[in-house]
Formats: structure tokens, C-alpha cells, sequence
């Protein structure tokens, strides 16, 4: 019984701090340092229309570009079952619609989820002799991102999007939160 009790109690305790860790990501904007590209994690889109929080990102990453942040910007996302157009692809055109030009935006138009943009964007990175990134997603999403990132060998940095839909919606940051609790605590374990 005290094992059982144990046991709950150690579960309970590595949810609170990885709910804390997550949240405590979130609020860390590391603009400010030097990288070579800023990669913007896909999300979902309809055709060729960004989804409010797709938007929300991309909106960001161009503010950054803009503000010269760094030189490239690397946007990601492959195509989910039924779309015939890629995350990427209408991250580009909303890119370049907002004044970022086209030589300037490296694409990731295969990866389907976090892990396997991520492996993908490393693999462009190097290929183009970068080794620093500033990194685009919801608030939720970053610590996942920052470790990813980094165990594939980027020097990362994170600048959370601050207008997402997801961060206004109480119920859809406790979604948002245990999705990437048990995302987090897959890749932990899997390596994926």
C-alpha cells in the first residue's frame, strides 16, 4: 500500500514541476540573442488559409524577420491525410504576402510532427552552414521545441508567440498543456 501510495505521489509530483516547466517556458522570450534563422512550427491550415493560431505564429516570425532577429526564416509542416497543401507552403505565401522575400525563406515541407520537423529543419540547417535558430510556437509548446531542437544539435532559442488563440482560452491551454505532457513525456521515453 505504501509503494502504491508512493508511486501516485511520485507521478503526481513529476506532473506539477513538468506543468510548471511547460508554463515557465512559455514566458520566456529569448529575442535578443543572436541566431542564424527563425523557425516557425507549422500548424494546422484550411487549403490555403493559416488556422487562427497557424496565423498567430506566422504573424510573429515575421515581425521578427522583419525586425532582423536573423537573416533566414525556415518554415515547417508537412501535409496531414486529406490536405493538398503543406503547413509549409502556406507559411511561405503568408510569409512573402507580408514582405519577407522568397531568397530568404528555407522550407521543411515533410514533417508531420514536432520530432520530425525538428530532424528536418537540423538537416537544412546544416546544409546551409547555420547553427542557431529562434524558435516560433504557442506558449505550450516550447519546452518540447527548446529540447528537441537542442538535442538535434541546434543552439536554440525561444520566442513564444504572445497572440496565440490557444494562451486567451482557459480550456484550451489545459488541453494545450496536457497534450504536451504526454508528448513531452513520449519523446522522454521514445525519442520521438
Amino acid at each position: 500500500m505504501r509503494i502504491s501510495l508512493a508511486g501516485v505521489a511520485g507521478v503526481v509530483a513529476v506532473g506539477v514541476y513538468a506543468t510548471f516547466r511547460i508554463w515557465q517556458q512559455g514566458q520566456v522570450d529569448e529575442q535578443g540573442h543572436p541566431a542564424d534563422a527563425i523557425v516557425v512550427l507549422g500548424a494546422a491550415h484550411y487549403g490555403n488559409t493559416a488556422s487562427p493560431v497557424f496565423a498567430a505564429r506566422l504573424d510573429h516570425a515575421v515581425e521578427l524577420w522583419l525586425n532582423h532577429a536573423a537573416p533566414w526564416l525556415i518554415v515547417t509542416g508537412g501535409m496531414a491525410p486529406g490536405d493538398t497543401t503543406a503547413e509549409a507552403d502556406v507559411a511561405r505565401r503568408y510569409a512573402e504576402d507580408r514582405g519577407v522575400p522568397s531568397a530568404a525563406i528555407l522550407d521543411e515541407r515533410t514533417g508531420r510532427d514536432t520530432a520530425e520537423s525538428l530532424g528536418n529543419v537540423a538537416a537544412i540547417m546544416r546544409a546551409h552552414g547555420l547553427r542557431s535558430a529562434l524558435f516560433v510556437s504557442d506558449r505550450t509548446h516550447m519546452l518540447r521545441v527548446l529540447r528537441v531542437a537542442t538535442d538535434l544539435g541546434i543552439v536554440s532559442y525561444g520566442s513564444p508567440t504572445p497572440t496565440s488563440p490557444t494562451d486567451v482560452d482557459p480550456p484550451a491551454r489545459l488541453e494545450a498543456t496536457l497534450h504536451e505532457l504526454g508528448a513531452l513525456g513520449w519523446y522522454l521515453v521514445s525519442g520521438r
